[in-house]
């Protein structure tokens, strides 16, 4: 919220700041936009492999992945929001879900009574070893082979840069 005791007036603002836009160059815009374009058309494409290969949804595979990945194939569920690749709304709903079909459980965080657990259950874990190769399939298909070696390094380096910025 902004604070109006200290926020400037209109009139105490120039004209110049106030029609002032921050740039960007015509590569960087395209940069951006290509890769916009390419992150929904690799997510579109491994989601509809995924379910029409593995009857299994992209958003469920993630969240097995970061239970798997985790100490004790667990996580509370506020950590596990942070960690998922993919969207965080709905994740309640979702797990209600998960927890249906039998691959994850919850439970009651024993060092805080207030935190949730979501638990991989040794289903969850079969489910992702059977679903991993063909998901594995769909990322070279749809990314790893549209980059030489070279880069995947410079890729590689940039996103990650991008991704530890904020």
């Amino acid at each position: 919220m902004i604070d109006r005791m200290t926020a400037p007036s209109p009139s105490d603002v120039s004209t110049a700041q106030r029609d002032a836009q921050p740039t960007m160059s015509a590569d960087h815009l395209s940069a951006w936009r290509c890769f916009l374009e390419a992150h929904r058309r690799v997510i579109d494409q491994l989601s509809r492999q995924l379910r029409d290969e593995e009857g299994l949804a992209l958003t469920w595979y993630d969240v097995l992945v970061q239970l798997s990945e985790a100490e004790g194939h667990e996580l509370r569920m506020q950590e596990l929001a942070a960690a998922i690749l993919l969207s965080r709304s709905g994740l309640t709903r979702l797990i209600d879900k998960m927890e249906s079909a039998g691959l994850v459980e919850r439970d009651v965080c024993e060092t805080d009574g207030r935190g949730t657990l979501a638990r991989m259950t040794p289903s969850g874990m079969a489910r992702l070893q059977q679903a991993a190769p063909a998901h594995i399939a769909g990322v070279i298909e749809q990314f790893a082979r549209h980059l030489d070696d070279d880069e995947v390094v410079v890729v590689e380096r940039a996103l990650r840069r991008i991704a530890n910025a904020s």
